[in-house]
């Protein structure tokens, strides 16, 4: 059975989890594109994504952390289709409807949807996110990270964790407690800084959540695609590395990486309860 991350760039990686095949915050503009980040503010592209792993690709659904123009532009807007499921936020989903989209899934934090296909049932839950600072946060898109969780025969073959566009926070506690052990976990960083503000984590942030999560596989995106971006992946692995932190694993665009699966034990079911 196959659980792989495919780094495409930014935000945007192709999963394919046993039977499943899903992406995530489709960018596809080429370098020297602009994406408009709200009230007036853009950002340019500089670099290119990996679009040649995505050919021939068979989508299940997308996972759209939230509506920002580097994590769904104008590019990706005229190629995904239409009725392809996009799971996000309710806030979102509200925007995609009045589009030209279809299907568009919205969760609140702590909500799932669920497919299932023979004997393995793929579920996503919404985990929260905050984007910005203080009354900040209230100014910018509504923002959600992803649990997502594949089964075998009722049994949990691997649990990942997407983290979306959110800063430390408190209330990030909360996705260990409710789902326990993360095999791998997709990091969002960047240090994203607009007009001084911190809209995504820097290498600071980003230490602080690995620890937090203590995931087995730590792979970092969402670094240095747009000129916003102002804090370099170094300075995340390398005070990974004075921290003590293992398994952080940055996949070079293009590249494709397994995720971790548990092994199949017998008359054991992992538990789920992420309302608990």
């Amino acid at each position: 059975m196959q659980a792989s991350v495919t780094f495409v760039g930014n935000a945007t990686v192709l999963l394919r989890l046993g039977q499943f095949t899903l992406l995530t915050d489709p960018a596809y503009g080429p370098a020297g594109s602009r994406v408009h980040l709200g009230y007036g503010a853009w950002t340019k592209r500089v670099r290119d994504p990996a679009l040649d792993v995505l050919t021939g690709v068979r989508l299940d659904a997308v996972i759209l952390s939230h509506l920002h123009g580097d994590h769904f532009d104008s590019a990706a807007r005229q190629r995904v289709e239409p009725s392809l499921p996009i799971l996000t936020t309710p806030q979102a989903a509200r925007k995609l409807r009045r589009k030209r989209f279809l299907a568009p899934h919205g969760l609140p934090p702590w909500e799932c949807h669920e497919w299932t296909r023979d004997r393995q049932r793929l579920r996503v839950t919404a985990v929260p996110g905050r984007h910005g600072p203080g009354v900040v946060n209230s100014l910018l898109p509504d923002v959600m990270g992803s649990v997502i969780e594949l089964e075998v025969d009722g049994r949990l073959a691997t649990r990942l964790y997407i983290t979306g566009d959110t800063l430390m926070d408190d209330m990030l506690g909360q996705i260990p407690r409710r789902f326990g052990e993360i095999d791998a976990m997709l990091i969002h960083l960047g240090g994203t800084r607009l007009a001084g503000l911190l809209l995504t984590m820097d290498g600071h942030q980003g230490t602080e959540l690995t620890h937090l999560i203590r995931p087995t596989l730590t792979i970092p995106i969402h670094y240095d695609d747009y000129k916003v971006m102002k804090s370099p992946l170094t300075d995340f692995t390398t005070r990974a590395e004075h921290q003590g932190l293992t398994g952080i694993t940055p996949i070079p665009r293009g590249g494709t990486i397994d995720i971790p699966l548990r092994p199949v034990v017998t008359g054991f079911s992992h538990p789920h309860n992420p309302a608990g």
